[in-house]
C-alpha cells in the first residue's frame, strides 16, 4: 500500500536525514514538532478551501499534502500506521 510506502520512506529520512530532502528538513527543523505541526495547519486549511471551490483535482492535490504530513508526524512521535489501523478497527466493531 502506498501509505505503507511513503511512511517507511519518511522513516528512511528520520534514520538517515540528508541535507537536501524536504522530509528530512521538517524532522530536523529548529522550530522542532512546530514546523510540522504548523505545515498540517496550512494544508487543513487549504484542502478546506479547495472542498469549498468545488475543485476535484485540487482537493485530491491537498488532501495529498494533508496525508504528507500527518505521516511525517507520526514518524516524529514514533507512532507506527499499525497503531492507527488498529484504532480504526477498534471504531469500526
Amino acid at each position: 500500500m502506498i501509505l505503507d510506502e511513503l511512511y517507511e520512506v519518511i522513516m528512511d529520512r528520520k534514520i538517515n536525514p540528508k541535507k537536501e530532502s524536504y522530509t528530512s528538513q521538517l524532522l530536523y527543523h529548529e522550530k522542532g514538532i512546530n514546523a510540522i505541526l504548523e505545515k498540517i495547519g496550512e494544508e487543513c486549511v487549504e484542502l478546506i478551501l479547495a472542498v469549498k471551490d468545488g475543485n476535484k483535482r485540487e482537493i485530491i492535490y491537498e488532501a495529498s499534502d494533508l496525508i504528507y504530513h500527518m505521516l511525517v508526524l507520526f514518524v516524529k512521535l514514533d507512532i507506527k500506521l499499525e497503531e492507527i489501523w488498529e484504532e480504526l478497527e477498534r471504531r469500526r466493531r
